[in-house]
């Protein structure tokens, strides 16, 4: 029998959790730094000794990111998506669910009662929101950054050199932020499924991101041929070739394959070990 009134599917709304994880310290400052990190940068190349803004062939991203606007933001991208994007989504993730257990709260909300697939799902919900708001607040802010510091200009691949136009590049941009937030769900999935199973935050998100080292470090061992192509990043840079004249996007749907793959794995296993656990904090 259940008491009257209650209903399930109204406990733990989404809003209060979206302004309950919105007010902790750690959103704030995740998102501050995140938002900082273009114009950071636009000091660094404005007062920096080598602020070449000559383009030519055979020059890299970073040589072309005073070129504009755009320039920049794909620079940006490619310094911050390696890892400091990647923090952000395991801290999101890992957090969420760990952080209740270490704080004794876990077992309140799920005595309020908060069906636990129901509370696995809302936090999850909120997690993934907050990590995909974290992979566009760079790319955006540094298009708002490099065009007020750089001017705006058509994009130049780096490389060749060769100008593509700016309006020709835009709906580009908006999926390589698509792509980078897919490409980020392995270490969403995994950060989330360390959150349920330990009462530690930083263990959780610590865990995920010690995968992505560990990743990295073997996609450069070329005596694994062909198994590179399954690490989870070994195409976190496939967004590049959507940039080119010519885009080729077979990079990112294998990369997006792979990361969809891994995270409907390692997410069952997160509801999995939830319903079985013993809440005891």
């Amino acid at each position: 029998m259940t008491a009257t009134g209650y209903a399930p599917g109204r406990t733990l709304p989404l809003r209060v959790e979206f302004v309950r994880q919105f007010r902790r310290r750690r959103t704030m400052v995740m998102f501050a730094l995140l938002a900082a990190l273009p114009w950071i940068l636009v000091i660094a190349f404005q007062f920096g000794p080598n602020n070449n803004r000559g383009g030519g062939n055979g020059l890299r991203i970073s040589d072309l990111a005073t070129e504009g606007g755009l320039n920049f933001a794909a620079f940006a991208l490619s310094v911050s998506a390696s890892f400091l994007l990647m923090v952000a989504v395991a801290l999101f993730c890992g957090d969420t669910v760990a952080s209740e257990a270490n704080w004794s709260s876990l077992r309140y909300l799920l005595a309020a009662p908060i069906p636990r697939d129901r509370l696995l799902r809302q936090k999850l919900i909120v997690a993934l929101t907050y990590s995909a708001a974290a992979v566009t607040v760079v790319p955006v802010m540094a298009v708002v950054a490099g065009t007020i510091a750089f001017g705006w200009h058509d994009i130049r691949v780096p490389g060749t050199g060769e100008l593509i136009p700016a309006a020709d590049v835009l709906p580009k941009f908006g999926i390589v932020i698509l792509y980078a937030m897919v490409s980020n769900l392995v270490v969403a999935s995994l950060a989330f499924l360390l959150s349920v199973s330990t009462d530690s935050p930083l263990g959780a998100v610590g865990g995920a991101v010690g995968l992505v080292i560990v990743s990295t470090i073997l996609q450069a061992v070329e005596a694994l041929g062909g198994l590179r192509e399954f690490l989870p990043t070994f195409w976190n840079t496939a967004w590049l070739d959507a940039l080119a004249p010519v885009p080729d996007y077979s990079g990112m749907i294998k990369g997006a394959a792979v990361a969809v793959t891994y995270a409907a794995v390692l997410l069952a296993f997160a509801f999995r070990r939830f319903r079985r656990k013993d809440v005891v904090s």
